[in-house]
């Protein structure tokens, strides 16, 4: 309070006597009313400094309280035109825009706060019609170019002071006071507080943006959920039942939602809606069925629509019952003009399975070749044809069938480069030298496609680290051709 006191406009502390002082005053020893005058200068800082700091209180009270901005930014200019003992404050906020606006205007007296609201509305409009283009001649910023505006406005009779609002060190305003009062000193004190105002002002903004971006964010967070939980569905719940074969599947995504796709699609969906009572398999579990895997470029939502998209179109297409590569050859024709603009496109491999036949037939578009363990030998080999570039890169691209006859014992899995690609915390990718290494291993070892599905997810993760978020979306699909019908 040292400032305070020394900025305080002086009063007397000795005075003389006057001739009508009364018999008691003059009784009084002579130098007990310095004293009395240092104490009533005294009690009068006090009072000032429990105004100032009951003045800042309700303004830190309103900042922890409001959940509106404009309703805090109301108090802005009075607090500041209170603690400075001034006639009047003025908040003017730069806009993300590039505009600005007089956001709140207060003055003790009405008819001059309509003047000068008028005045400072003309300045503001006239800024923001000029588009803040100074003059080069004119060197000035527009912070200092909006106080030389305001004070040529206001005249020389009135004093203005003002001071930057800033928010994570970036001026996002000025808060004004002014007074018309001759013998008005700017002080030391008085530029603190001002300043102090104009920092709780700078807070107020900021929470606001902040809560702001949260809501944002949570109402991102519930779409990614709901995009997520639409995925989730279009992907098989379950492995349909098809005869001769056993199946497990499993797709673990990088982010909520996910660009890897698989799907079982029977040739014929009214067998697929049929019941046989008493029968443990269904008439759609003896018809072909195609046994899809595919791969987006990227990850997040716009990967996850893309798939949703594939999805559709290859269903839709699989009922023509063209040959594996007819159907990818008019996929990728309907899906180039979509994935052209988006710069996004798809990898997939499509197979057909006939259980009266066993034989596989398929057609890849530049996925990642499925691999065969063929029980009869112990050996792996790929499962891939020629050519076939990914799925909307060229509408021309021409793609060939291959097929193989599959054996009781036989085990397939389908795979996304998720497996492939799995970093460890030296930098090493699991590779596909690898996957063949666990898989066979894991034919050796298990029966069930579930349990050799459980395995080989259990090997990369021991390999990347438990504690390591995947990097990439890993789908896995198994198929093992059963021994003993």
């Amino acid at each position: 309070m040292l400032s305070t006191f020394n900025n305080m406009t002086a009063v007397p502390i000795y005075r003389q006597p006057s001739s009508n002082t009364s018999a008691t005053d003059s009784n009084k020893p002579a130098d007990t009313k310095p004293v009395l005058a240092l104490k009533e200068l005294v009690a009068s800082l006090y009072r000032e400094q429990n105004k100032i700091q009951n003045l800042l209180s309700s303004l830190g009270f309103a900042l922890r309280s409001f959940n509106n901005l404009n309703q805090f930014l109301e108090l802005t200019p009075l607090m500041a035109a209170r603690v400075t003992d001034a006639d009047g404050g003025a908040l003017i906020l730069f806009k993300s825009n590039g505009r600005i606006s007089l956001e709140q205007l207060h003055c003790q007296d009405n008819q001059v706060t309509g003047q000068l609201r008028r005045e400072l509305e003309q300045i503001v409009r006239q800024l923001n019609v000029s588009d803040h283009q100074i003059s080069d001649n004119f060197p000035l910023s527009l912070p200092e170019y909006l106080d030389r505006q305001i004070r040529q406005a206001l005249g020389t009779t009135i004093q203005l002071y003002s001071t930057p609002v800033l928010v994570k060190n970036t001026e996002r305003g000025r808060l004004y006071v002014f007074s018309s009062d001759p013998e008005y000193i700017w002080t030391q004190t008085r530029r603190k507080l001002l300043q102090l105002v104009a920092d709780q002002t700078a807070v107020a903004i900021a929470n606001n943006e902040l809560t702001i971006e949260l809501r944002s964010k949570e109402r991102q967070d519930r779409e990614l959920e709901i995009a997520s939980e639409i995925q989730l569905r279009l992907l098989p719940r379950k492995c349909p039942l098809i005869k001769g074969v056993d199946l497990a599947a499993s797709c673990k995504t990088a982010n909520r939602v996910g660009g890897d796709y698989y799907d079982f699609i029977p040739t014929n969906y009214d067998q697929l809606s049929q019941t046989t009572e008493g029968k443990v398999e269904s008439p759609a579990a003896c018809v072909p069925w195609s046994i899809v895997i595919g791969d987006v470029m990227g990850k997040g939502v716009p990967a996850g629509l893309i798939m949703t998209m594939t999805r559709g179109m290859l269903r839709a297409e699989v009922l023509n019952r063209h040959t594996p590569a007819q159907i990818l050859e008019h996929l990728n024709r309907v899906m180039f003009a979509d994935l052209e603009n988006s710069h996004r496109f798809v990898t997939l491999f499509y197979s057909e399975y006939d259980p009266q036949s066993r034989i596989l037939s398929y057609s890849n578009a530049a996925h990642h070749p499925p691999l065969l363990w063929q029980a009869s030998t112990g050996v792996i080999q790929r499962l891939d044809t020629e050519g076939g570039m990914l799925i909307g890169l060229d509408p021309e691209s021409q793609y060939e069938n291959a097929q193989i006859e599959l054996a009781p014992g036989d085990t397939i899995i389908y795979y996304t480069d998720g497996f492939t690609d799995a970093v460890n915390q030296s930098g090493e990718r699991f590779d596909e030298e690898n996957l063949i290494r666990v898989f066979q291993q894991a034919c050796q070892n298990y029966e069930h496609p579930q349990a050799i599905l459980d395995d080989l997810f259990d090997k990369v993760n021991a390999f990347t680290g438990s504690d390591k978020t995947n990097s990439d979306d890993m789908t896995l699909v198994v198929m093992k051709v059963k021994s003993q019908e």
